[in-house]
């Protein structure tokens, strides 16, 4: 018998060895959203920076990442969109084709204070690809029921009023279907790789 012969008996062997362990295993099924069928998100209409009509319908077919805040907030809001477009950036830079596909959305409920023009002006400070959006306060109202966000105006004081808020940046689907909750909290890092783990 040659040693060709003798070779080829094991390398069957060795084969059939490496795939034994996969016979009869399933592959794992793939990873779930965590918001997946929450009852987040819906219809609303808002205004940008020129007062132009903005409605939810409009970004039918993007992913959509969705802040509440108010631009006058001394540090929570500013911490967290930061973070948001940060790790929105550096998604972008590793993956601009599904980037393009993002929309980062900034929401005003403070509506008394936050006019078209200032919304516009605070987004702009964190990227041009953040839209800035505020309404009359039935609006505002609107958009923050559709998406179970919390807010309330605080006390007057000689400086103004702080207003209480949910902290929650939400990502949506192309259908306006809820994801998951960017973890700012975490750093840009952590938005980054949370995006790359949802948009496709």
């Amino acid at each position: 018998m040659t040693l060709q012969k003798l070779r080829f008996p094991r390398i069957a062997l060795l084969a059939l060895t490496l795939a034994l362990p996969a016979c009869g295993q399933e592959a794992a099924p793939p990873e779930r959203p965590p918001l997946e069928g929450a009852a987040i998100g819906g219809p609303f209409s808002l205004v940008d920076r020129n007062e132009q009509p903005v409605r939810w319908e409009d970004f039918a077919g993007k992913y959509r990442v969705v802040y509440f805040g108010y631009t006058f907030c001394p540090d929570a809001c500013p911490m967290d969109v930061q973070a948001t477009m940060q790790g929105f950036s550096r998604f972008e830079q590793a993956n601009p084709e599904l980037a393009a596909k993002v929309q980062p959305i900034f929401i005003s409920i403070d509506p008394a204070r936050d006019t078209p023009e200032r919304v516009g002006e605070f987004s702009d400070a964190f990227s041009p690809r953040l839209l800035g959006l505020t309404g009359t306060e039935e609006q505002v109202e609107e958009a923050a029921k559709a998406f179970s966000a919390f807010y309330a105006k605080g006390e007057e004081s000689a400086g103004g009023y702080l207003m209480d808020h949910s902290r929650i940046v939400y990502l949506m689907g192309p259908q306006g279907e809820p994801l998951a909750m960017l973890p700012v909290d975490q750093g840009p890092e952590a938005v980054a790789a949370e995006l790359e783990k949802w948009v496709k």
